[in-house]
Order: structure tokens, then C-alpha cells, then sequence
């Protein structure tokens, strides 16, 4: 299992949040340290081509962890670590949520991070997106390089890609 880690710039130290429960965001390990997000390869992969297929159209999706303690293989993280792993898609519940203001796509304590995209860019969080914990924000041309993770400020975070499979999961 490797990892890699990738540093952007323009950030600082960030606030803390509740990271109880399935929270998308970790705290730094020692002030003025930025919050480093952890998100498993194979989710990267899968946006990235949704992104590219959806194109010239945003995307705006909900991401969920996984706690890094119930993954098969250790991976270096303590055990409540969260990794982003799945996506929920934004069609899911539309026509219940028109109606009633609730979001049946997303399932509940879940979905503390997003995925989106500017097509045609800018490189950074707007007024116009929809905010939550953790944002990832892809651009064009589609690719690790043009990914990165900011904090609902706006504040760029360290984006951390693990080479991992999430823990099979199973329909009751």
C-alpha cells in the first residue's frame, strides 16, 4: 500500500470542527499544520472520468468516508481517520427533496464533503458553490494535478491519495 501525499499552497492554519462520527475532515497534528483530507485512489479515478464525461456541465456531488480503522489493510492512520471512499449520486431522491425539502439521496450523519466542478474554471471556491466541511474542486484538464481540497473558507488543504480499497460492503 503506498500513499501520496500532495501539498498545495495558499493555505494557513485552519480552524478546528467537530470531527466526531464520519466527519470528512482531520485535525492537524500540530498547530499552524494544515488538515490533511485522505481519499482513496480508486474515488479519485471515478470522479475525475465523471467529471471529463459530464463536460461541458458542472458536477456537484456528495462524498462520504469511511473510517480508516475499517479498512482490510493498516493504513498508517489512526483508527477514526476518515477517508473519502463513495459518492452519492445527485439525482438519488430529486423529485422527494422538490417536494418536501428532504434530501433522501444522502443517507443520514453522511455526506460532510463534495465534489465539484468549473468546467471552466476558476481553480478555486466561488460564492455560487455549495459548501460543506470539505470540498474537492476538479478542473480541467481533469487530472490529480487539477484536484484539490478546500475547507468551506476557501482555505486549500493538503490532498492525501491513498492506494486502498475500501472494506467490501454488503446489502442487508
Amino acid at each position: 500500500m503506498t500513499d501520496e501525499t500532495r501539498s498545495v499552497e495558499d493555505g494557513g492554519p485552519t480552524t478546528g470542527e467537530d470531527e466526531s462520527g464520519h466527519s470528512a475532515t482531520a485535525k492537524p497534528n500540530t498547530p499552524g499544520e494544515r488538515r490533511q483530507i485522505h481519499v482513496t485512489r480508486g474515488l479519485v479515478d471515478v470522479l475525475l472520468d465523471m467529471a471529463e464525461d459530464a463536460e461541458p456541465q458542472a458536477m456537484n456531488l456528495v462524498l462520504a468516508p469511511t473510517p480508516a480503522g475499517d479498512f482490510d489493510t493498516d493504513l498508517g492512520l489512526g483508527s477514526t481517520t476518515p477517508v473519502l471512499t463513495h459518492f452519492y449520486m445527485a439525482q438519488a431522491g430529486r423529485s422527494v427533496s422538490a417536494i418536501f425539502g428532504v434530501d433522501l439521496g444522502t443517507p443520514a450523519g453522511r455526506g460532510r464533503a463534495r465534489f465539484i466542478t468549473h468546467p471552466q474554471g476558476p481553480f478555486e471556491l466561488t460564492k455560487r458553490d455549495d459548501l460543506a466541511a470539505v470540498v474537492l474542486l476538479a478542473v480541467p484538464p481533469w487530472e490529480e494535478d487539477t484536484l484539490a481540497a478546500f475547507d468551506r473558507a476557501g482555505r486549500k488543504l493538503d490532498l492525501v491519495v491513498l492506494d486502498a480499497e475500501p472494506p467490501e460492503e454488503e446489502l442487508a
